[in-house]
This record gives structure tokens, C-alpha cells and sequence, in this order.
């Protein structure tokens, strides 16, 4: 990096501190409503970042209920009061139900405790219930304070410097069922909870030819049933927004004998807590139960998950996501004026936004409403993109229709993994296989890569072959890193002899790089001149035309297990710093997300070069955390950031440079990364990705239907995966230009706008790119492209 790069970075940072200075601003954060896992990791950065940007930051204990009683419940936090929290499930500073703030008279304790202490920016974590009340409490500032004033509590003055109150949300909710973000906190983790206990109910239910009826939260919601029926590929699922249809039982039990009938040794029937019927009554796993034992004399037995779901350590993404909320939320408290409407932080696509927080409440309304009056497609449309299109997945790849009824195409399709495995791809081969089926295609898979399919190691593949796959790690198609290049002859002969009309290609890097081996190859071989897909499967996450890989997800919760479980062993010995290297070739995205999730002291990435200096001022940093109650170090290393400082220089640098303030330790992760059952975003991400490349797929060859039409545009061969906020097809010949090919990585990566938050939370100084003053999208704005698939 040269100085010219330098200076112009200490000048941004020097204009983000003059653009968002909180010098003299006090904002309180609070948590509310149910607890949700990853409200620590947002509490944690709201605290960080507001003391960064020279605000005060106050803890308001046991939410809306420690706000009207006061005193001791209002405590400044400091730096080190949110250390080692990112790991623990919960809220530290606690949640309340609260019946006083739902009268005046306890929000006009609530205000006079608020302006006692200067605080005039609220941060609330919780849901639309929680939400809603900061709202009104915002409305009624102005005569709250006049109140107090006419009471003697406080004087004209306080009432001109605090005139008025900004507040910012985020939803923290298991539930995931607030309009406008496609994800709240801790929806992520409740679905690790719920997969955790499918997979474990699977293997016993498999043993005794069992039928098992398992029962997850989800009120007035049926997300958390609808994603874990998905990611588990489940027989039958109870949503409260799409009740089943007259006749229901008989359906149900249809399909459950079809299953067994074709030798699947378990059903698994999943019920949101608030399943109705299209009569609005409750549907209940009892009932569900007590209908299968009656009408197929079936061994089945139920459970009901509760609070477990709740409960345990946040997931990775549920980390980061909360931390990016919570940053951007002091940002908009600090962007605000007494004209700003108050607003929620939300997750659309890959990109924080910031919406109106009343038309989201009302929003989230409205679906009740629709439910209440039996207006169930409106609700399911309220209910967001991400919603609807896992229904439609759902629904099409759990029933399968006759054969007679479905139109023949008359077309061969093949799938392929290729690279190295990576956790969802069994998923997205099950979901291509079996969309394939419905769109009429004959499913062709083929084995161990490239390799396998120049040696014609390729079968015909149906839709019972893949049951169960949903949940397997690794790639039981066989995967290989080689690349076609040799091959080309002995692969378009295969074609050839198989009749493939297009190809599907499930992978890494290698998969991008030889799908621009098939595109140079179709002037020669014209059996490469079909519709070819490219879905992103890699742990690295360095596939161009995508923000995020299948399998990227997975190897970051290994990672950030690992680095909570180190950590919990260095606060038993104090003094000690830890260096990880972490897989990802030269991409850097597993050490700095893994780094902004575990919260990490430093990370060593290759697309930041660092020097001995870097190293130095790192060593000394943590020298000086030493000297406070925080008295451990975390440092990731990205296996390829650097060919000289290796993970032994470094450790053998911090451990010299160390001596006598703290000790070191080493560890190198390697290729359990890669292994393990898929996590939930993986399996849902995978199904769903991979269902919209078979329909693009299918777009394709109708279009070529009778017309002999040869594909050789750039369109034909394209890589389908989510950019910001949409899922797009990019053709691999615009992607190649984007592409640096000596490294494996694209030329420019979205997750490094995100490292400037990871050394902020570290307490290192950081430009951070800030959104435009006050900028408020509305709930309904939706972008021309296809929305994304998280």
C-alpha cells in the first residue's frame, strides 16, 4: 500500500469522526420482550462503538421495567463491562415484561430517569411490542419533559437541551417474524437448536421405523417450522400463515405411507406452536399424533422443543449480524435529527438498511390481520420474499406428483460436484435432483468430478435416491479439485453418449475456473454448447458472482466453537495470547468474519498487506489489554495472508516480544473446517439456490424446445449466487474480468467494507464507511432483481 493510500485513509477516518463525533451524547440500550441469542453481541456493539465515537453508554437493566424504576438499574458502561459477552446465549442486561411503561404515568418516570442521567438516544433490542412502545414513548417526549417541568422535576433548561429523543431498533426475536428484515437476531441460532435435536431424533426414529411429530416455537410465525422442514426435508409442515387444506388428514396420511411404501424408515412432521386450520383452530401435535397412530397403526412419538430453542450460544451469523446491526444503529442514532422518525436496523439481502420503524410494525401487523381473517396467500405475501419463496421451495420438493401428470421434456440434466466438499452441497445436489424431476427432466448425477465424468462414471438419478441427503456433510456425489482442461475430449463424449442438455455445476473455485474451460472449449466441441449453471460451494467463500458460498457458513461455526472454547480456557490462566490459522487459501473471509464473530483481537488477511510494524503495533496492544481485567488474546491467521510471517513467525514473535506480560499458544484448525453436518443457513441456502438454477435451467431449454438451438452466448453459462441484496445470474465470461486468477479470489470483496467494525469492536482506530445521513428506505421498496435466498 503506498502513503497516497495511507493518508487518504487517515483522512477518511479523520472526517468519520467529525461526521459522527458523540461527544456530549448519552445513549441508553436496552433489551426487551423475549430474549433472543445474539442480544449480548448487539449490546456489546452498540457499547463499543458509542464509546469509540465519544459517547456515553448506559446499561438500562431489565428493559422498559428498569427504565421507569430508575436509580440503580441505569449504570454507565465501560469497555470492558461487554467483554466476553459475544459467546453467551440471552441478555446479560436482562428483559422484562413491563405494564407500568404502558401507562403515561410510568413513561414519565421512564423520561425524568432518562434526562437525570442526559440520555436522549435510545437503542431497543427486542420486538415490534417492544418497538412500538419506544415509539410512542418518542412521541410524547416533548410533553413528557413539559410535565416535568410543570412538576418541579426538572427546570427549562433541561427541557431545551434534552427537547428531543431519538430512537433506533433492532429486532431480537427466535421467531423471525418482523416485516422488513429478512433476518432477526436470533433466528439463526434457534434453528441451530431445532437441527441439532432433527438430526439426533433421526437417527433413533431410523432405528425403530419410528414417525416422530416435533413441535418448534413460532406463536402467530411459522418461519422457524418452515426453514428447519426445509433443512431437514421433512414430510409434513404445520405453518399458522398456510394452514392445510380441507381434507388435510387424509393427504397427510396418503403421503406418510407413500414414504414408507418406498422404504423410508422414518416420517418427520414438523408443527409451528401456532398451527391452524383454514377455520383458524389449533392444530396440535397431540392431535397430529393421536390421527397417525389411529389411521396407520404407526409408532410415533412427540416432542416439544420450548425453550430450548431460546436458549444456548448465539451461531456466527447471528454474531456478526447483531454486531453490523448494532454498529449501524449508534450510526443512525448519531445521524439523527428532531425531524428523523424513528427506525429499524434490518437485514435485506446481504446489506444493513435502515427502515421506518411504524410502517414495519404495521407491516407486522397486518399479517395477523390477514391470518384473523382467513386471508392466508396475503399473509404469506406479507410475511416478505424470503418467506414465500421457502414455501414454494418447500412444497415442491417435498411432494412429489405423479408421473403420469408431470409433461416429459424430453431433456437430460447432470449434476456435478467439483472442488473440494464443502457442507450443503448434499443438500443442493437433493434440491436440483428432485425440481428436475417436477420440470420434467431426466436427472443424470455424476461422480468424483471432472475426472469421474471423463471416465463416464455417470447413472441416472431419481427422487427417493436422494432422501435424507439434506443433512449429510461432505459430498456424497465424490468431489475433485481437477480442472477439464485434459479432458475436454473424453467429458464431450460423455455428453454425447448421455444426451446431457445441460449441466448443473455444485463447487468452488475450481468449478468457476473450469466452467471458463467449457466456454473457451464450445468452438470445438459443441456438446458443451448447452445451458451450464455454476452454484458457489466452497468454505473459502471466494467464487466470483456471489457474496456468499454454500459451505461458508458451516466452516465459520467450527470456527468460532473453536475460538469460544479457547478463550473459555484462557480465563483460567490469565496472561495468554492464542494465534489460530484458519483455512481459505488466499481469501480472507473465514479469519475476518471469524474474527468479527469470536471477537478477535487482530486478523492477518492477504487482501490487507501488513509489515513487522503492523506486527509490532499489534503486540503492543495487547500488551496494554493485559493491564486490564480482560487478560487474554485472541490473533486469526488466514493460512496464505503472507509467504514470510507464517503462524510460527508470528507465534514465535509474540511469544518473545511477549515475555514476562503474557504467554502464546498456537493452533492451526486444517480440514476440520470442512467437515461436520451442514449448519441450518447452509442446508436452507443450498436447497433453495440450487431449486433456481434447475428453474433457470428449465427456462432455457423451453425456450430451445424445437428449434435445435445450440447455446452460445455468454448467458448460456452463468454463476448464480447473491450480490448485496439480490440472487443474480452472472455470465462467467463478464466474471472472468472481475477475477484475479493467480490468487483465486474476485477482485473486490463486500466483506472487507466489514473489517473496519471487527478493529473497532478491538479498540483499534478504523476508517468505517458511514450510510448517508438519515437515509430511510421503505418497507415495500423492492429492487428489480430476484431477491436473495437467505
Amino acid at each position: 500500500m503506498d502513503d497516497d493510500d495511507v493518508s487518504a485513509r487517515k483522512g477518511s477516518f479523520r472526517k468519520f469522526l467529525e461526521h459522527l463525533s458523540g461527544a456530549g451524547k448519552a445513549i441508553g440500550v436496552l433489551t426487551s420482550g423475549g430474549d433472543a441469542q445474539g442480544m449480548n453481541a448487539a449490546v456489546r456493539a452498540v457499547v463499543r462503538m458509542g464509546i469509540y465515537v465519544g459517547a456515553k453508554v448506559y446499561f438500562i437493566y431489565e428493559g422498559y421495567q428498569g427504565m421507569v424504576d430508575g436509580g440503580s438499574n441505569i449504570v454507565e458502561a465501560n469497555w470492558e463491562s461487554v467483554s466476553s459477552i459475544l459467546q453467551v446465549g440471552g441478555t446479560i442486561i436482562g428483559s422484562a415484561r413491563c405494564k407500568a411503561f404502558r401507562t403515561r404515568e410510568g413513561r414519565l418516570k421512564a423520561a425524568g430517569n432518562l434526562v437525570q442521567r442526559g440520555i436522549t438516544n435510545l437503542c431497543v433490542i427486542g420486538g415490534d411490542g417492544s418497538l412500538t412502545g419506544a415509539n410512542i414513548f418518542r412521541k410524547e417526549w416533548s410533553g413528557l419533559l413539559k410535565e416535568l417541568a410543570e412538576n418541579g422535576d426538572i427546570d427549562g433548561e433541561e427541557v431545551q437541551k434534552h427537547a428531543y429523543l431519538n430512537v433506533v431498533g433492532m429486532v431480537g426475536s427466535i421467531d423471525n417474524d418482523f416485516c422488513g428484515t429478512d433476518m432477526t437476531i436470533g433466528t439463526d441460532s434457534a434453528l441451530h437448536r431445532i437441527i441439532e435435536v432433527v438430526d439426533a431424533i433421526m437417527t433413533t426414529a431410523q432405528s425403530h421405523q419410528r414417525t416422530f411429530v416435533l413441535e418448534v416455537m413460532g406463536r402467530h410465525c411459522g418461519y422457524l417450522a418452515l426453514v428447519s422442514a426445509l433443512a431437514c426435508g421433512a414430510d409434513w409442515v404445520f405453518l399458522p400463515e398456510s394452514p392445510p387444506e380441507e381434507g388435510w388428514q387424509e393427504n397427510m396420511c396418503i403421503k406418510l405411507s407413500e414414504n414408507r411404501a418406498r422404504k423410508k424408515r422414518l416420517n418427520i412432521i414438523i408443527v409451528a406452536e401456532g398451527a391452524i386450520d383454514t377455520q383458524n383452530k389449533p392444530i396440535t401435535s397431540e392431535q397430529i399424533k393421536e390421527l397417525v397412530v389411529t389411521q396407520l397403526g404407526y409408532d410415533t412419538r412427540v416432542t416439544i422443543l420450548g425453550h430450548v430453542q431460546r436458549g444456548g450460544t448465539p451461531s456466527a451469523f447471528d454474531r456478526i449480524l447483531a454486531s453490523r446491526m448494532g454498529v449501524e444503529a449508534v450510526v443512525a442514532l448519531l445521524q439523527a435529527t428532531p425531524e428523523t422518525p424513528a427506525c429499524v436496523v434490518s437485514l435485506s439481502g446481504n446489506q444493513a438498511v435502515r427502515l421506518p420503524l411504524v410502517e414495519c410494525v404495521h407491516m407486522t401487523q397486518d399479517v395477523q390481520k390477514a391470518m384473523d381473517e382467513r386471508r392466508f396467500k396475503d399473509a404469506v405475501r406479507l410475511r416478505g420474499r424470503s418467506f414465500e419463496s421457502n414455501l414454494n421451495t418447500y412444497k415442491r420438493l417435498a411432494i412429489k406428483m405423479p408421473d403420469d401428470q408431470i409433461p416429459k421434456s424430453n431433456c437430460n440434466v447432470a449434476v456435478i460436484n467439483v472442488g473440494a466438499p464443502a457442507a450443503g452441497m448434499n443438500a443442493a445436489v437433493r434440491s436440483a435432483v428432485r425440481v428436475g424431476i417436477s420440470e420434467g427432466h431426466k436427472m443424470f448425477a455424476i461422480y468424483d468430478g471432472f475426472e469421474g465424468f471423463a471416465k463416464g462414471q455417470i447413472k441416472e438419478i431419481g427422487w427417493a435416491d436422494v432422501g435424507g441427503w439434506t443433512g449429510q456433510g461432505g459430498s456424497i456425489l465424490g468431489t475433485k479439485r481437477t480442472l477439464p482442461g485434459k479432458s475436454l475430449e473424453a467429458i464431450a463424449e460423455q455428453m454425447r453418449t448421455h444426451s446431457i442438455n445441460a449441466l448443473l455445476i455444485i463447487g468452488g473455485f475450481e468449478a468457476f475456473e473450469g466452467s471458463v474451460l467449457l466456454a473457451q472449449a464450445r468452438d470445438s466441441h459443441q456438446e458443451f454448447c448447452v445451458p451450464i449453471c455454476i452454484v458457489p460451494a466452497t468454505i473459502s467463500n471466494n467464487v466470483p458472482g456471489s457474496d456468499i458460498s454454500m459451505g461458508s457458513d458451516t466452516g465459520l461455526n467450527v470456527l468460532v466453537e473453536t475460538c469460544d472454547r479457547i478463550k473459555q480456557s484462557a480465563s483460567g490462566t490469565k496472561r495468554r495470547v492464542f494465534i489460530i490459522e484458519t483455512m481459505g487459501g488466499y481469501c480472507g473471509y473465514l479469519a475476518n468474519m471469524g474474527a468479527l464473530a469470536a471477537g478477535a483481537d487482530a486478523a492477518y488477511i492477504f487482501e490487507e498487506p501488513f509489515d513487522i510494524r503492523d506486527l509490532q503495533a499489534n503486540v503492543e496492544h495487547l500488551t496494554e489489554k493485559m493491564k486490564t481485567t480482560i487478560q487474554r488474546g485472541l490473533v486469526l491467521r488466514n493460512e496464505s495472508c503472507s509467504e514470510h510471517y507464517t503462524t510460527d513467525f508470528i507465534y514465535h514473535l509474540y511469544s518473545e516480544e511477549g515475555k514476562g506480560v503474557f504467554d502464546c499458544r498456537k493452533n492451526v484448525l486444517g480440514h476440520m473446517q470442512q467437515g461436520g453436518a451442514p449448519s441450518p443457513f447452509d442446508r436452507n441456502f443450498g436447497t433453495k439456490i440450487s431449486a433456481r438454477a434447475m428453474q433457470w435451467l428449465s427456462t432455457k431449454l423451453k425456450e430451445a424446445q424445437g428449434k435445435g438451438k445450440r447455446f452460445v452466448t455468454d448467458d448460456s453459462i452463468c454463476v448464480l449466487g447473491i450480490s448485496k441484496r439480490n440472487l443474480l445470474f452472472q455470465p462467467v465470461a463478464q466474471l472472468k474480468k472481475e477475477t484475479d486468477f493467480e490468487h483465486r479470489i474476485p477482485k473486490e470483496q463486500w466483506w472487507l467494507k466489514l473489517r473496519p467494525l471487527m478493529k473497532i469492536l478491538a479498540k483499534y482506530k478504523a476508517s468505517y464507511e458511514v450510510s448517508d445521513p438519515g437515509q430511510l428506505e421503505h418497507v415495500h421498496h423492492r429492487g428489480h432483481e430476484e431477491p436473495a435466498a437467505i
